[in-house]
This record gives C-alpha cells, structure tokens and sequence, in this order.
C-alpha cells in the first residue's frame, strides 16, 4: 500500500510540475506574442485626417457624414471580399488591443507589409485569391470551367453544394449594403451644389445597384468646379493574386485644394507631346493618351476599404476603365495632406539615415510630389492594348498586371518630371532633386513588402538601377545616386517594361519578376537598420466626422 501510495503522489507532483512547465511557457508566448503586436502597432505613425472646412457650403457640409457612413458600408465589404470570416466575431476573439488593431490596419490575420504573412498562430498562409473564389478552387479548374462571368471585375465565384462553381455579381451577393450604400449616395446628391457632383453621385448609386460602371466614370471625369469629391466602389484589382481579374470595394473622401490644384492643371496638355518622347520603339506607343485627363490636390478626410488596408493611398488615377482612357484620358488626384505626412514622418527620416550626406540636401518635397503626381498621370502613357492580338494588357498579363503597371508608372512617372524640368514647366526643382528622392523614396515603398503590387515594382526599379550602377553603395551602407548613369538607366527600363507590356508577355513577366521582385539580402539588413531607428513603416489615420469636428 505505502508503494503504490508513494507512487501516486509522484505523479500527482509530475502533473503540477508539467502543468506549472506548461503555464509559464504559454505565460512566457503569451509575454513575447504581446509585445510583437505592441511593436507592430507603433511601426505606424497616428495621423489625423482633417482640412478646413470652412470652405464648404452648409450643404457640403451636411453631405459629409453622409459620404462618410458609405465609406464604413465600403470597409465593411472590403473585409468580407478579403477574409472568409466574419469581422466581428473574428475581431470579438482577440483579447490582446494591440493584436485587434493590427487586425484592424491588416484587414484580417496576414501582415500586408510584411509578404502577408500570419500573425496571429491560428492561421496559414492567405489564400492567394482572397475570399472572391472558393476554397480548394484550382486554377485547372477554374480555367476549364465555361462561364462568361466568371474572369468579370464584378462577380464572385462560390461553389454550390453539388460542387459546381457559380458567379454571383457583387450587387446581388451584397445586396442590402449596396441597397443602404446606393440610398445614402442618392441622399447626399439631393444636397449637392454643384451639378456635375449632384449627377455623379446619381449615377453611382445606380452604378452600385448594377454593377454597370462607365455612364458614372464618365460623369466623374466631366466633374470640373466641384470641392467636395468621392471614389467609392469596386475599383483596384491589389486584392486578387489569384488572377487579378476581381475589384475590391474602398471609398475616399476629399476636398479639392483649389489653390495647388490651379497650379497642376497644365500638365496634361503635355501628354501626346511626351507619349512619343518615350524611349521605346514607336510601336509601343502608338495610342494616343486623352487629354482630358484633370490633376488636382486634395485633402482626403476618410479612406475606407482596399485603399485604407495596409500601406495608405497618397494619389489616385481612375477611372481603370481601358475604354474611358482612351477616350477621356483619366483623373490623377493628388492627396496632398496624405503626401505631406509620410514626407516628414517618414521619408525624411529615412534619408538621414541611408542617403549618402552629400545628397541630403536634394531631399525635398516639392521633388517627391511630382514624382508621385507624375507617377499617377503615367499610368496613361504608353498602350493599354498589346500590339500581338493577346487583347488588353491587363488581360494579357494575368495577376503580373499590378506590379509592371506600377513600376511602368514610377519609372515613366520620374521620366516625365525630368523632361518637363528640362522644358522649364517645372520650376523649383531640380532633375538630381527628382532622382535622389526617387532612391529614397523606393526605400519607403520596399518597406511594404513583397507582396504588394508596388512592392514588387519598387524592388524591381531598385535591382534594376542598382545593377547599372545608378544607385550605388557605400561600405557604411548609405546609398547615392550615381547622376552620369541614372538617365539611361531610366531608360533601359522604361523601354524593358513598356515593350513587356506591349507584348503582353506573360511567361517572361512571370520569370523575371520572381527574380527581381524581391528583397535582397543586402538591403535587407539596410531595411532592419531603419526598423531598429524606430522609423515608421507608414501611417494610420483617426479619421470620422468627430476629428472633423462635424456634428451629425
């Protein structure tokens, strides 16, 4: 009795001892798992989304929490075409705030800047497609499925219970949001002063109901005196790494500065004259590019939906519609206050820590914003239809579409800021100005991450020159601009993307952007350094219509 007794206390003492080993090593995951998301929320800057609001009317100013409940209905439904589970009860899960917030800023488990990787144990990889396909669909499958539906920016494609695939469009899949979302925008245009804003917003809210986009696109580019402005619906592809076929829902805000818009409005006129200024082969630049197009500056006072989820929108060009481009040329909004605050918080701390000291000086922000306008307004150069039968170049290129049309914009975005430098347009700056902060500003943008489209472009810009020998290195990792070898680097590679593009050759698109759309070892560890000096990696806004100080 006394054996068996002793025995039994034993592993009475064995199971509190593993069970104590147990608790103080989820104790010591739990320790480590919360201060991960501590440090993760601080790698964004808090910024307040404001403007002066005493230019608008009493109208204008009764329409903007209207504006602003359809942008939370768009958040909503971002959320739901990025994440399988319900936001709520996946949000009500997480005890950690700081994990809730990270959620918050991510949309969901995966870290956007960070390759969309998990942060949260639970969960694996992010499905490549979102949640616009089904689970398991392979791409054999979806391929040898025949519906003309189903490749459309507009549809969802669920699996019925006999396992058959099926495309739902957007409107009937989201019914009673889009309906609530449709009513506040026609309610929001009966309060509209200006006639070209009264008619957009009627047209998108039947836009919304029908999925039928171009008659509202069209009335947005023919909006000229308005100063309160919206992007709201299923827009930029970003989401679909499946395909890049589905749009993802986000709205924005804005108040046009009229007085920096004035000073941006004849740029366009110049777009034919630079079109067949591009280094390519004529061939590749055969379209005309509309000169309808309008660039203004704004203040964006609300960003909800895929513009808000990782990285923030600091420009805009829509429409993307291919026939309304052709046609009307496209609008480029310029969000200066957005603009203004990665700047200072963020940029420039950089700079002083991997530009060389001899080219801090060319920092500036006069030279970031017309690389980033230009890079908007160079979305409309070159062709939108390849030149080898292959259709769009958007078809053609596949989910590759996002990150060469980026690195199309950025490259030809900084073409065409030196060219018009050089035509004395552009004044205040300089062409060195423009490209040393181009080099600084692709170590912001790398630090999104591989897995975004403008991830993959910054990365294969920063290979690209730094293979010509135009960024180069210093052995205390600082980096400078290398002026004689720059300008032909940038053409080199204006020319590589444009022509990838005209062809829409998707096999050697796929290869080399899986060679150089990535990070390499060396500027990785220069990207640890700025992680280790505490710079932001971007910012997060508090945004509502209480920071406006606007009373419901």
């Amino acid at each position: 009795m006394k054996t068996f007794f002793s025995i039994f206390i034993i592993q009475i003492l064995a199971i509190g001892f593993f069970a104590s080993c147990n608790q103080e090593k989820r104790t010591a995951e739990q320790i480590t798992f919360d201060s991960l998301m501590h440090t993760k929320v601080g790698e964004f800057a808090v910024v307040q989304l404001t403007s002066d609001l005493s230019i608008l009317s009493e109208n204008e100013r009764k329409m903007i929490p209207i504006l602003i409940e359809t942008a939370e209905i768009m958040d909503n439904l971002f959320w739901q075409q990025a994440f399988a589970e319900n936001k709520l009860t996946f949000l009500d899960s997480l005890t950690n705030e700081d994990a809730k917030k990270f959620a918050m800023i991510n949309y969901g488990p995966w870290e956007r800047l960070d390759g969309n990787k998990p942060f949260l144990p639970a969960y694996g990889e992010k499905p490549m497609g979102a949640n616009f396909y089904p689970e398991h669909m392979t791409k054999e499958e979806f391929e040898k499925w025949d519906n003309p539906d189903k490749t459309s920016q507009y549809t969802l494609i669920w699996r019925d219970e006999d396992e058959s695939l099926r495309a739902v469009w957007y409107h009937e899949a989201f019914q009673e949001q889009i309906e609530k979302a449709a009513g506040l925008l026609k309610s929001a245009s009966t309060m509209a002063d200006d006639p070209g804003l009264k008619k957009y917003l009627e047209l998108r809210a039947e836009a919304l109901l029908t999925d039928e986009y171009y008659a509202s696109d069209i009335a947005w580019m023919e909006m000229k005196s308005n100063t309160i402005d919206i992007v709201v619906g299923p827009i930029e592809n970003y989401e679909d790494k499946l395909y890049g076929y589905k749009t993802a829902y986000e709205c924005a805000v804005l108040i046009k500065d009229k007085e920096w818009s004035k000073k941006l409005e004849k740029f366009t006129a110049y777009l034919p004259e630079l079109q067949l200024q591009l280094p390519v082969d004529p061939k590749y630049k055969q379209e005309k590019p509309g000169t309808g197009s309008d660039l203004n500056a704004y203040d964006i006072i609300y960003s909800a939906g895929d513009m808000n989820a990782g990285s923030k929108t600091i420009a805009i060009n829509l429409p993307n519609d291919e026939r309304v481009h052709l046609k009307y040329g496209s609008r480029r909004l310029q969000l200066k206050n957005a603009m203004r605050a990665k700047f200072d918080k963020i940029l420039v701390p950089i700079s002083g820590v991997l530009i060389d000291t001899a080219q801090r000086e060319n920092i500036k922000f006069d030279a970031f914003f017309s690389n980033v306008m230009f890079h908007e307004v160079a979305h409309g150069l070159g062709i939108k239809n390849t030149i080898t039968g292959k259709g769009t170049v958007r078809a053609a290129m596949k989910e590759n579409y996002s990150a060469f049309e980026e690195a199309k914009a950025d490259v030809l975005g900084l073409f065409m800021t030196v060219k018009l430098i050089e035509m004395g347009e552009v004044t205040g700056i300089t062409a060195e100005d423009c490209f040393v902060t181009y080099m600084a500003g692709m170590f912001r943008s790398v630090r999104f991450g591989a897995a975004s489209a403008h991830g993959k472009a910054n990365m294969m810009c920063f290979n690209f020159f730094s293979e010509k020998g135009a960024f180069e290195r210093s052995e205390q990792g600082t980096y400078k601009v290398n002026f004689e070898k720059i300008r032909e680097a940038m053409n080199e590679w204006a020319s590589f993307v444009l022509t990838l593009e005209g062809d829409g050759d998707y096999d050697r698109a796929t290869e080399f952007l899986a060679a150089n759309g990535v990070i390499k070892p060396e500027l990785e560890s220069e990207l640890g350094l700025l992680k280790s000096k505490h710079i932001p990696v971007d910012i997060v806004y508090d945004q509502g219509v209480e920071v406006l100080g606007i009373v419901k």
